[in-house]
């Protein structure tokens, strides 16, 4: 199962809260753009759930799952697929990520492409999207 590693970037980030109790855990959405390089060149688009416990510290604790659709060029394939995402930090939690390609989702030159999805983040604050992906006819 090949393996593709890109760096990105955050290019817009549009968040709006939805449920903010005074004594209980912020809830909001967001609309996030990227920007891919390395064996993935593109850009996508997702729409974020975020829940905060403080929206000001997420190591006090913090959630997400995203929907996002990426388009452009995947280990010289090009096309479109959605990934679904999520992860949770803080609260004693080692920050960690989960996520698949959503099977069916590709189009062009990744029509059957499936497979798991990391996104990291180090020191600096670089990030990285890790998949073992299968490409499929």
């Amino acid at each position: 199962m090949p393996k593709a590693i890109a760096g990105f970037d955050v290019t817009r980030w549009d968040q709006h809260a939805y449920d903010e109790p005074a004594n209980a855990p912020h809830l909001s959405r967001a609309t996030v753009e990227k920007s891919f390089r390395g064996d993935l060149e593109a850009t996508s688009t997702a729409e974020v759930l975020m829940c905060q416990a403080d929206p000001a510290d997420y190591l006090l604790g913090a959630g997400y799952v995203a929907s996002e659709r990426v388009t452009g060029k995947l280990l010289g394939r090009e096309g479109s697929f959605v990934i679904q995402h999520g992860g949770l930090s803080g609260g004693g939690t080692e920050p960690h990520t989960f996520g698949r390609i959503v099977p069916g989702s590709g189009t062009g030159d990744l029509a059957g492409v499936t497979g798991s999805v990391m996104i990291t983040r180090d020191e600096s604050g670089t990030h990285t999207l890790t998949m073992d992906v299968e490409f499929k006819s």
